[in-house]
């Protein structure tokens, strides 16, 4: 098979959507990696809690400039190479992280390694791509779901390692993992010419004209409100956690994988996308998130009640991602990164805007002022997925 044929035929495009979602999965998973590792680090580097707060922050900057900055260049770029040349100098910025002599080499490093871990910003597309139009809903699923395994496992992950290794191994062996991977990608994966002959700085300015065009602003903007409720809902539960029922640290960490449902049910949404009509599985999905935060209302003193809010509120945000994914994937081929990168950093600050949000309701009025302000939210973000608007495709 040339490497310039997208894969059409079904056992190996098959395969092909799978090694993308371990590529999304395991990417994604070395952001997280840091988080349970830091009391281990702080005894190895003598280091106070203080400061180490700042390496789990400083991926997370890395990792949103990464998706603003490197993403819009899949448009005009062979993502093949592109892929490739970040997973590699990914690989090489892990075994920096696990070299570090002191905790700003490492915390400087992280950002390194942030900065180049938006793959599966640049994997959904290229899978859509290949698929060449064909059941897209399903493939962002499926890819989507690779992401929140590696996001869930993390933790898990690189707790359970560090006790076998240590806190340096785990990177060492998540760069091992990661190079493992690029070189199946570099025999699996086709050359996909550019779609825009654009220049970098180009496609950086057209960012702003693509996010105002009406469907891209319908879908986006709908998603930030989304991102609000969900960012408020999981920094708050901490507080509800520990305050209400008394959880430690360890077990609220664990009560993050009641959220396991939401990997499963991704591939679902995406296949619900397919079938449902443009914006069908949206306004399904974001009804669901409602329908979530009622459920978790009884959650601030039941915890069975709690237990099945997550599981459905997690369902809809998870869900109505791939939805929106697969919808912006309808329109013009040349523009899907530069979608992806407009999504994702307006999700991003949706997300940290209830972050910020959840824990002031939380002290000023309580469990029940989060939950009326996360499915007010939500609600806003349905009323605007489903406002008419004329037709017009983003260019």
């Amino acid at each position: 098979m040339s490497r310039t044929t997208p894969v059409t035929s079904g056992r190996s495009a098959g395969k092909l959507t799978i090694a993308l979602a371990a590529t999304s999965a395991v990417t994604a998973a070395n952001v997280y990696l840091s988080q349970p590792l830091l009391g281990a680090i702080a005894e190895s580097l003598d280091a106070t809690p203080g400061v180490l707060g700042a390496l789990p922050t400083a991926t997370q900057l890395g990792y949103a400039a990464g998706i603003l900055l490197v993403v819009p260049t899949g448009d005009s770029r062979d993502r093949r190479k592109l892929i490739l040349r970040l997973g590699t100098a990914s690989a090489v910025a892990l075994i920096g992280c696990a070299l570090a002599p002191t905790v700003w080499w490492l915390i400087t490093a992280s950002l390194v390694v942030g900065l180049l871990s938006a793959i599966p910003q640049l994997v959904t597309p290229l899978a859509v791509a290949l698929a060449e139009g064909k059941s897209s809903g399903r493939v962002v699923g499926a890819v989507q779901a690779g992401l929140l395994v590696g996001v869930l496992a993390s933790r898990a992950y690189s707790g359970a390692l560090a006790d076998l290794v240590g806190w340096r191994g785990v990177y060492v062996c998540s760069s091992v993992l990661t190079l493992g991977l690029m070189a199946v990608l570099a025999r699996m994966l086709p050359s996909v010419p550019p779609t825009n002959a654009g220049t970098y700085r180009a496609a950086l300015g057209s960012l702003p004209r693509l996010a105002v065009q009406p469907l891209v602003w319908r879908v986006v903007s709908s998603a930030t409100m989304v991102g609000v409720a969900f960012g408020a809902f999981w920094t708050t539960l901490t507080f509800l956690l520990a305050e209400q029922y008394g959880f430690g640290s360890t077990q609220i960490g664990l009560f993050g994988l009641v959220a396991a449902a939401s990997a499963v049910a991704s591939p679902w949404a995406g296949r619900l996308a397919d079938r449902a009509g443009r914006f069908g599985a949206m306004a399904t999905l974001i009804g669901l998130v409602i329908v979530g935060w009622l459920v978790l209302l009884p959650g601030g003193t039941n915890l069975w009640w709690l237990v099945a809010g997550v599981i459905v509120l997690d369902i809809g945000v998870w869900g109505n991602q791939a939805a929106c994914q697969a919808l912006l994937f309808t329109l013009d081929p040349a523009t899907h990164n530069r979608l992806n990168t407009v999504y994702f950093t307006l999700r991003f600050l949706g997300i940290a805007m209830g972050s910020m949000l959840g824990p002031l309701l939380w002290v000023g009025g309580g469990w029940p002022a989060v939950v009326l302000v996360g499915a007010a939210s939500a609600l806003v973000g349905l009323v605007l997925g489903v406002l008419p608007m004329r037709r017009e495709q983003p260019r």
